[in-house]
Parts: structure tokens; C-alpha cells; sequence
């Protein structure tokens, strides 16, 4: 099974992938003349200034259950998979695949606002309604939709569920153990199976608001605490932090692991991390509630700073600074050791003992109970974004039982995942998030050369910033964009003089 899942993975993650993601962030960052960072200011008063509907999320709302889904093990074991085996320069590169991952996260979060549906009372939407709508192909609609089921309801939360075991085995060692049809199972790793999977299904459910509600005060708080927790072990050795960056920086162009082990680790678990492109993102977008779809595609683009800037550079920080990780070369060879060979570069176990080395028997449960709600809110998240597309499916195939059947599966691909080993996990993991980045990316460069409905919504609204409008309108017929239904009939209620105006027109027309 291993050999199978490494197989396809060096398919979908062959260097083409990487130049793409990479290429599309460099393409849309020219485009949009650098909106992650133009807009900088406005990104901060959009996060703090929406309000939620019953329909839709607030912009804050909808950020936390985005940011759940870009904030988790991608943050803490991913970060020291990629320094594990593309050596420091690797943190370079995710850096990169941030800076310009946020311009793409603007450009596919806008269209999911644009594309948006109203369907059983919730706004919702994401890349299979905005390829069918846009791209007017809904076979390839259907593809992503079918895709990020599997992805997000099968194979990615079975990569955070195995993090909050490995990292809770960290702790308290294996204990005993039980034979199963799963194999030898640790009793360790299937109490923490049970407890996840108890208060997962408590959650999801409960539906999207309860999602919302729990995930908008736990991910805002246990980032913040873990930033914090960072800034004291890189303060104790404040002197070593210029060494440390320039280890990264000279390793990024002189990589120790090779030039296409550090881009090639940087920008998988930079992707991975920040979903810039994957086409996660847009889902939470979708679902918000906001005057101008462009806001919220600027709050999304702020979302992948946080994750990324914040949260990995706090543990990449952290763990070149205490010297907690090794480098793996080509085999069973090291090029640095600095921790045990057993110690897995694949798990959350660099980070435990590069927070242990400071407080001495607090680290590893600190950072396991951070993982721990970091990997569960994903999970959350994961759910929301697989819902989104059984919606999509349910509006031709009328099957009720679709949304069970989902959660059953995932419920149970997050049992799975906490129990087994983590290279089946992260194997499975990054196979899903290749398939979607693939997907999503090739869509939204297509619907650009088509359309241009982000670009188009961008220019609306800092020509309605510089004309001062105390509320923003989003007319997507003067824009010349089309299938925008929702926006459409919004802007006809809000303006029915303009409405008029066009039905005496066309009698008009009629008449003559």
C-alpha cells in the first residue's frame, strides 16, 4: 500500500506541480499589482468590521474556519517534515509560496463569493460552482467536486488525526497494546481515536454555524498561545536568531539536501500548509457575508500570511533554533544529527522536544494539546468543504443520504488515521491536496484568460474606495460578468430605481 501511495505521489508531485503553484501565485501577484500587499490595511479593517447573517458567516467567522483549515499538523509536524528532509532552506521556500500564494487565495476566494449560491439557507460555494459558472464546463465541475470528497473527507483527515496521536504517543509512550484486523494496535492511540471521533461527531453534527462557533474562538486562541509560547524559546536565544535566518537563506540557494529537495519540501508543505491554490480556501469564502466579493477575497489572502508567516516561521524558528531536527540525505544517511535517527521527521516529535529543551517536562503536552486543537478544527473544516461539494452533486442527484454517508466516512477515515503509521497518512494526504491543487489552479488560470472576474472585482472596488461610498454595491452586469445570479438579484433589491429603469426600456422596446 505504501509503495502504491508513493508511487502516485511522485505523479501528482512531480516538478510540474511545483512550478505551477508557484508560477500562479508569481502570475497573480503581477496582475493585481501586489494586492497582499497594497491592501495590507484594509485586509485588517475588513477582518474586524463584518457581521454575520443567518444566511452567511462574518468575515471573522468565516477567516477562523478558513484559517482551521490552513492552521494544523501542515503547521507543527509539516513544517518538520520539510526542514527533515529539505533542510533549512526549505522554510525559505514556503515563505515564497506564502507571499505569492496570497495573491492566489485573493483571486480564488473572490470568485467563490462571486459564484455563490443560496441553497437550504447557507450561502455556498467554492471551485465547482465557479468552473461550472465561469468556465461554463460543469463536467470538469463535477471532477473537483468529486475530488475534494475523497480529498477532504477521506484522505486529508487522516494526516491530522495521525499527528494528534503521534504527538499524544510522544507523551505518554505507546502503553499497551491490542491485535485487531487493523493490525497491533497502541490502546495509547485508540482512546485518543475515541475521543476525537466522539467530539467530532458532536460537532459536525450540529451543522456549519456550530463548526463556526467553535472554531472562531479555539483557532484564534491556540494560535496565539503557540506564537507566544515561540517568541519566549527565540528570546532566550535571541542571539542565535540572525544565525539561524541566515542558515536559512544561504541554504535556500545552496541547499545541503539539493536544490529540488528544498524548493520541492518548501513548496509541497508551504501548499500544504497554506492552501494558497488548493482550493480549501474558497469554501469558507463562499460562505460569508459581505457587501463586495472582493472584501473577503482580501480577508482570505490575509488568512495565508497568518498561517504561514506567523505560525510555520514560529516553528521553524523554533526548532533550528534549540537544534532540534536532523536532515536526512539520500538512504539511511544524515547530513545533520542533531536529535536520535528513530526520532520521525515526519511527526510533530521536532517541535515537542525543541519546546521540551526549554520547559522541561511541559513541552511535549503543550504541544500536543496545540496540535491537538490546531489537527481538530482542520478536521472541522475538512468536513465543511466536503459538505459544500455533496451540495454541489445533491443539486442534480437527489440523494438525501449523501451527507450521512460522509460523515460516516470521514468520521471513520479520522479513526484510521489516528491509529496508523504517519507515512501512510501524510502519503494519502499529499495526494489529496495535489489532486485538488491541480484541479483548482489550472481552473482559475483558465477562467482568468476567459473572464477575468477577480481582476474585475478588484478594480470595482478601490475605484468605489477612491470615490469614498459609505457601503459597497457589486453590480456583476456593468461589470460585464456573467451566471453571477446571486449578486445579480442582490443588486436589484438594493436598487429597484435601476430595475425600473430597465423594464421601462424594454416596453419600450416593445412598443416601438
Amino acid at each position: 500500500m505504501q509503495d502504491l501511495v508513493n508511487t502516485i505521489n511522485g505523479i501528482i508531485w512531480s516538478p510540474a506541480l511545483i512550478y505551477l503553484c508557484l508560477g500562479a501565485g508569481l502570475f497573480f501577484t503581477v496582475l493585481t499589482r501586489g494586492v497582499q500587499v497594497r491592501h495590507f490595511t484594509e485586509m485588517w479593517r475588513l477582518l474586524l468590521s463584518g457581521k454575520s447573517s443567518e444566511k452567511g458567516l462574518s468575515s471573522f467567522q468565516s477567516l477562523s474556519v478558513s484559517l482551521s483549515g490552513r492552521v494544523g499538523t501542515g503547521n507543527i509536524a509539516g513544517v518538520a517534515t520539510a526542514i527533515g528532509f529539505g533542510g533549512p532552506g526549505a522554510v525559505f521556500w514556503m515563505w515564497v509560496v506564502a507571499f505569492f500564494g496570497a495573491a492566489t487565495a485573493y483571486i480564488e476566494s473572490t470568485n467563490a463569493q462571486i459564484y455563490k449560491e443560496e441553497d437550504d439557507g447557507f450561502y455556498r460555494g467554492g471551485p465547482a460552482y465557479y468552473i461550472e459558472k465561469a468556465m461554463g464546463q460543469k463536467w470538469y465541475a463535477w471532477i473537483f467536486a468529486i475530488a475534494t470528497i475523497i480529498a477532504c473527507g477521506l484522505m486529508l483527515p487522516m494526516v491530522q488525526s495521525n499527528g494528534i496521536g503521534e504527538a499524544i504517543t510522544m507523551v505518554f509512550g505507546q502503553g499497551d497494546t491490542i491485535e485487531t484486523a487493523l493490525g497491533t494496535l497502541s490502546m495509547v492511540k485508540v482512546y485518543t481515536a475515541t475521543g476525537i471521533v466522539l467530539l467530532l461527531g458532536f460537532i459536525i453534527f450540529g451543522g456549519v454555524k456550530r463548526i463556526a462557533n467553535f472554531t472562531q474562538v479555539v483557532v484564534p486562541f491556540m494560535a496565539l498561545a503557540y506564537i507566544l509560547v515561540s517568541l519566549v524559546i527565540i528570546g532566550l536565544s535571541i542571539d542565535r536568531l540572525p544565525e539561524v535566518f541566515m542558515m536559512i537563506i544561504n541554504d535556500a540557494f545552496s541547499p545541503m539536501a539539493g536544490v529540488g529537495a528544498a524548493i520541492g519540501w518548501g513548496v509541497k508543505r508551504g501548499v500544504y500548509s497554506n492552501e494558497a491554490g488548493q482550493g480549501t480556501g474558497p469554501h469558507a469564502a463562499a460562505a460569508a457575508e459581505v457587501e463586495h466579493p472582493a472584501q473577503q477575497g482580501l480577508v482570505q489572502a490575509f488568512s495565508v500570511y497568518i498561517d504561514t508567516l506567523f505560525v510555520c516561521s514560529a516553528t521553524a524558528f523554533m526548532i533550528l533554533i534549540t537544534g532540534a531536527y536532523n536532515v536526512h540525505g539520500a538512504g539511511e544517511v544524515f547530513l545533520i544529527q542533531n536529535v536520535a535517527a528513530d526520532v520521525a521527521a515526519n511527526s510533530p516529535a521536532y517541535t515537542q522536544l525543541a519546546v521540551e529543551s526549554v520547559f522541561s517536562g511541559v513541552g511535549k503536552p503543550f504541544v500536543a494539546i496545540a496540535l491537538f486543537f490546531f489537527a481538530f478544527t482542520t478536521i472541522l473544516a475538512y468536513y465543511f468543504i466536503a459538505e459544500n461539494n455533496v451540495y454541489y452533486i445533491r443539486r442534480t442527484l437527489k440523494i438525501p443520504a449523501l451527507n450521512l454517508a460522509l460523515k460516516i466516512m470521514l468520521i471513520s477515515a479520522t479513526f484510521y488515521g489516528t491509529v496508523k503509521a504517519a507515512d501512510l497518512a501524510w502519503g494519502m494526504g499529499d495526494i489529496g491536496v495535489g489532486m485538488m491543487a491541480w484541479l483548482n489552479i489550472i481552473g482559475i488560470i483558465i477562467i482568468f484568460f476567459m473572464s477575468k472576474p477577480a481582476i474585475k472585482a478588484l478594480k470595482d472596488y478601490e475605484a468605489q474606495q477612491k470615490a469614498g461610498v459609505k457601503k459597497f454595491t457589486f453590480d456583476p452586469k456593468t461589470l460585464g460578468i456573467e451566471n453571477a445570479d446571486f449578486w445579480e438579484e442582490r443588486y436589484a433589491k438594493e436598487n429597484p430605481e435601476v430595475n425600473n429603469e430597465v423594464n421601462s426600456e424594454e416596453n419600450k422596446g416593445k412598443e416601438g
